[in-house]
């Protein structure tokens, strides 16, 4: 089992940058497979993005893919997610989630097993 805490959200001008970091509290980090979601106001949670175990593998949503990025330093247990060139529609709360099975590359949150609380990202005009 899995508890995993996101940092790191707040407000920004379009155009700026956040990272957010998702701190997991577990003695074998290495095995979880790591998520990236959102969930905007009365919209269903979206996929972001995902590493795999080593994080030498990921995967991006079309609508983040060259703006975001994630990446894990397995010595501190932390995945992040940075975030540039913001635009007012990537205002939600992020998620990350944490799946424990023999595979990776997951993009549906059903397939994840462990969430955090969120953190709310604000993206003015």
């Amino acid at each position: 089992q899995v508890q995993l805490e996101e940092s790191g959200g707040g407000l920004v001008q379009a155009g700026g940058s956040l990272r957010l970091t998702c701190a997991a509290s577990t003695d074998t980090f290495t095995t979880y497979a790591m998520g990236w979601f959102r969930q905007a106001p009365e919209k269903e949670r979206e996929f972001l993005a995902v590493i795999s175990w080593s994080g030498g593998n990921t995967v991006y949503a079309d609508s983040v893919k060259g703006r975001f990025t994630v990446t894990r330093d397995n010595a501190k247990n932390t995945v992040y997610l940075q975030m540039n060139s913001l635009k007012p529609e990537d205002t939600a709360v992020y998620y990350c989630a944490a799946n424990d099975g023999t595979t990776w590359g997951m993009t549906r949150a059903d397939e994840y097993e462990y969430w955090g609380q969120g953190t709310q990202v604000t993206v003015s005009p």
